[in-house]
């Protein structure tokens, strides 16, 4: 989609929101981009269920015109085809008649449990919260005429094609829509939005191919959504992995449920909404790769109540500070040949307080750090924490133990990315692609897997990348601080003679403290002029 036209949307639906707070007008808006989506995508197949009645050499064909009213209200002939069945008054051109009434947040509270009732996969998730909203009456109704003008069906003048192009339309309007929140309501906005350009770094090296995808700490399921992106770039099918996703808030965990029924995916992301240290909705879950965005530093995750847990193979982690069990918990949950890619804090990599230095130690020696990212800052909207990458790996033997790839064991790869990105905004950075190929390629070439087309051996590269055997990590106390190891940037020699360049540069500031001295006192003299003397 046009970027010029999401702003547009944007700044519209943002215009209207008027004194209400972000983080509830986010559910109303998410909810009728919702409800257009599953409205569009009905009506689609509707126009194809009406061609194949009519087609006397299809499958579906209905000689008696008379027939065709009926067929198309049968429930079987959309969900046949993955799309979900929305009753009459639910539908949005019913919607959009009534959008002027002053119950209209009530009417569309109405078809939306009519919707749950008709569609088990979506029991207990969309929320339903539009009779009771706080906007200024009318402001409803504007935005249900705001959302109609996102077409996504073909030849509606929006660039929308009608089926696979539709979902990925309003995939992008949720996706932009989600980034802009998490720009309104800072710090809490955070909570449950990670930059896709950091998704993006952790998906191309782990690179998801097939199998079981697992996000202990889902939030509105940018990781899974990247990860589709990821297997149709490289041609492989969706229909190859498995979701499984856990998220303790309600409301977002409502928000990931919409965001991947939008594309299409079957996820299980458990039973309800739940704390994923204290009611694990996947015990017995073996992930082959693990995606994750825990919270930074949380101290009150009760952790004096899991000291024997099972999970904690490494150490029991402090109660004061959950990154450990985090990485335990992932490691926990990981196949035999399992990968993972976790976003911490940057005190991670190197914290001794309480016993954090013993579990990394633990860990390292353990051989199950793989690859360890120091991220530039101002990367994330929600904080200014440093931040890094944790690439964990079960199994480092590559194609010795029937995986892909060199055998690695007993080595570590760090990667300094401070340097990498560019400023989106004045306060926050993002990776362009070609920082995130960077990265990635890297990875790859380092444990000769051949993915993402890295071709070439790997190399160090001083001030970027180096690989590190778990020897010289010892001498370092364990800590993994990229910046520990790689080095300095090789520094580029101008040629120019020392003593020139210095009588230069020395010349260069007499001039600017000569400029400055003049500068000074203009503005002594102009102050004097009007009673203020300095």
């Amino acid at each position: 989609m046009n970027q010029d036209l999401k702003k547009t949307l944007w700044a519209a639906a943002d215009k209207l929101r008027s004194s209400m707070d972000a983080a509830e007008y986010k559910h109303i808006v998410l909810g009728l981009i919702f409800l257009k989506y599953i409205s569009d995508a009905f009506d689609e197949r509707r126009v194809q269920l009406l061609a194949a009645f009519k087609d006397e050499a299809g499958d579906l064909h209905l000689p008696d015109a008379a027939d065709h009213a009926g067929a198309l209200e049968e429930r079987d002939y959309y969900t046949m085809a993955s799309v979900f069945w929305v009753p009459a008054p639910a539908r949005w051109e019913a919607i959009r008649a009534l959008a002027k009434q002053a119950d209209i947040g009530v009417r569309i509270d109405a078809a939306l449990e009519a919707i749950e009732a008709d569609n088990p996969r979506l029991k207990g998730i969309l929320d339903k919260r539009f009779g009771r909203t706080q906007l200024e009456p009318g402001k409803l109704g504007e935005l249900v005429d705001l959302v109609a003008t996102i077409g996504f069906a073909g030849g509606d003048g929006h660039g929308g094609q009608g089926g696979h192009r539709a979902k990925d339309l309003l995939g992008e309007v949720y996706e932009y829509f989600l980034g802009q929140f998490a720009s309104a309501e800072g710090k809490k906005g955070g909570q449950f939005y990670t930059p896709a350009s950091v998704v993006k770094v952790l998906v191309e090296v782990l690179a998801p191919h097939h199998g079981r995808v697992y996000d202990p700490c889902c939030g509105s399921g940018g990781m899974f959504v990247q990860s589709e992106k990821f297997i149709e770039a490289h041609g492989g099918k969706v229909e190859d992995i498995s979701i499984y996703g856990q998220e303790a808030n309600p409301t977002t965990w409502r928000l990931v449920a919409m965001n991947l029924a939008i594309r299409g995916f079957a996820a299980d992301l458990g039973k309800e909404p739940a704390d994923t240290f204290h009611r694990d909705q996947h015990p017995d879950l073996r992930a082959d790769y693990v995606l994750a965005n825990p919270p930074f530093n949380i101290s009150d995750w009760g952790g004096e109540r899991l000291a024997e847990d099972k999970r904690w193979m490494h150490g029991a982690p402090p109660s004061g500070n959950a990154n450990y069990a985090w990485l335990q918990h992932i490691l926990h949950h990981m196949s035999p040949r399992g990968q993972a890619g976790v976003v911490l804090a940057n005190g991670s990599m190197s914290s001794n307080q309480n016993n954090e230095g013993t579990i990394r130690k633990a860990m390292v020696d353990a051989d199950v750090v793989d690859v360890m990212v120091a991220l530039p800052p101002q990367l994330f909207i929600n904080t200014q924490i440093p931040a890094c990458l944790w690439f964990l790996a079960k199994d480092k033997r590559g194609a010795a133990g029937g995986g892909k790839g060199r055998d690695r064991r007993g080595e570590v790869l760090f990667i300094d990315a401070r340097k990498l990105g560019r400023m989106d905004t004045r306060v926050n950075r993002v990776f362009d692609d070609e920082d995130v190929a960077r990265v990635a390629t890297t990875v790859h070439r380092w444990r000769g897997d051949g993915e993402a087309g890295a071709g070439g051996p790997y190399a160090d590269v001083p001030g970027f990348c180096r690989a590190v055997k778990l020897a010289e990590i010892a001498e370092h106390g364990h800590v993994l601080t990229p910046g520990r190891y790689v080095g300095a940037e090789a520094a580029e020699d101008d040629d120019e003679v020392f003593n020139e360049k210095m009588e230069r540069l020395t010349a260069l500031l007499a001039e600017q403290m000569a400029k400055g001295a003049e500068l000074d006192t203009a503005i002594r003299q102009r102050l004097g002029a009007i009673g203020y003397a300095v």
